[in-house]
This record gives C-alpha cells, structure tokens and sequence, in this order.
C-alpha cells in the first residue's frame, strides 16, 4: 500500500468512527471491531501490517438507502445554481456523506482501489 492510499484509507476510517467497522488485519489474519476506544491502539499495533475495512459496495444498498441517495442527488440537480450550489444542495451533499458513511458504503470507491473488501451480506445490520 502506498503511502497515498495509506493517507486516503486512514482518512476514510476516521470518519467512520462513530459507527464502527470492522477491519481484516493481514500479519495474524484476523477481523477486529474498531470504535473509537480502541482506534489509536489498532493504528499502534498496526502501524506496519497490511489491513482493509470491510465496506458494503454501493450496488448493495436497500430500496430505503437508494431512496435517500436519489433524494440528496435530486436536490442538488434541482437546486444548482449557474453561480453556484444552494445552501440546501450543500446541505444534501453533506447528508449524503454521512449517510453513506453511517451505512458502511463504499462511496470513494476504495474496494475498487483494493483497499477495503467487501462486506458480507448481513455484516453490519
């Protein structure tokens, strides 16, 4: 992994500490919870094994998720302005980054970049 990819992946899961996710650690071949108690002494131990979140590719959302997605990206069609987005359409873009971190999608397309593997079905419920 490079250190780039390191960076972006390190990013990615800080943001999904309030919600927990579960990482494959390569060096002893093991799946371990992450919340926020136990980040720093996962990235301690980790600092020079391999490891990958689980993330639920974006193909797997539900018809609820899917439903939502489509309501942030509908406001910001409707509400680009020639100057500029609306506050709302922000706000929307917003949301939806949340949202897709809340429910473990792969919204960056890390799975595709080898660096997360995909979920199982039923992993995070």
């Amino acid at each position: 992994m490079t250190k780039k990819d390191r960076e972006l992946l390190l990013r990615d899961l800080c943001a999904r500490l309030p919600y927990g996710f579960k990482v494959h650690r390569y060096s002893d071949n093991v799946d371990i919870d992450i919340d926020i108690e136990n980040f720093s002494h996962f990235l301690e131990y980790s600092e020079d094994d391999e490891f990958k979140p689980y993330l639920r590719p974006m193909s797997s959302m539900t018809d609820k998720e899917k439903e939502h997605v489509k309501w942030c990206m509908d406001t910001v069609e409707d509400e680009n302005y020639p100057d500029g987005y609306s506050p709302s359409a922000w706000d929307s873009m917003t949301d939806f980054t949340d949202y897709c971190i809340a429910h473990h999608l792969d919204y960056r397309g890390l799975i595709w970049r080898d660096l997360a593997l995909e979920a199982t079905k039923g992993m995070y419920e």
